[in-house]
């Protein structure tokens, strides 16, 4: 359980009496933009987005996969409202836990608690160079380097949100993928 963080297995399976599995639907909201997260998620199955309302149109902005855990990392730490809403793409599997429970684990476990600095580490070199490619690279280098790198969203996740989240219209990623 919880792939994307472990190096030790029994480390995490310690803990596996806290998290709540359940099956959802696609398109079930786990947390709306706005509210107050209370739950960090882990996906055993499935594909979910992250995204965010901007003047009446979503903006995605980051997909999650079997093997990851996703939260809304500043309103489960501060609780201040989230500033996403976090959705299921496809069917899921997934594993929820509590703020208290997951604290319960840093506070108990320093090997799972590295692993999350680590892990928080990653997600930050990984913001910021989606915010340069934002930045400096043209929509179809963002979808040239989507399809080296990430070709399973290409694969699962349906056109639209991909064009939203390289931040460019559905007509225009058709045209990109037409010229390659």
């Amino acid at each position: 359980m919880i792939e994307d963080f472990k190096t030790d297995n029994s480390e995490w399976d310690k803990f596996k009496h806290l998290f709540n599995r359940q099956e959802v639907s696609a398109k079930t909201i786990l947390l709306k933009e706005g509210e107050v997260s209370k739950k960090a998620f882990y996906i055993e199955k499935g594909c979910i987005r992250i995204w965010f309302n901007n003047n009446g149109k979503d903006i995605t902005f980051q997909f999650f996969f079997e093997g990851e855990g996703v939260s809304s990392i500043e309103s489960f730490r501060t609780n201040q409202p989230s500033m996403f809403t976090i959705e299921c793409i496809e069917p899921c599997i997934i594993h929820s836990i509590s703020k208290k429970d997951f604290q319960t684990i840093l506070d108990t476990s320093l090997v799972i608690k590295q692993e999350i600095e680590e892990h928080t580490f990653q997600r930050l070199v990984f913001y910021q160079r989606l915010f340069l490619s934002r930045i400096k690279d043209s929509p179809e280098k963002r979808y040239k380097e989507l399809l080296e790198n990430n070709p399973e969203i290409l694969q699962r996740v349906p056109q639209h949100y991909i064009a939203s989240f390289l931040g460019i219209t559905s007509v225009s990623l058709s045209r990109i993928r037409n010229r390659r």
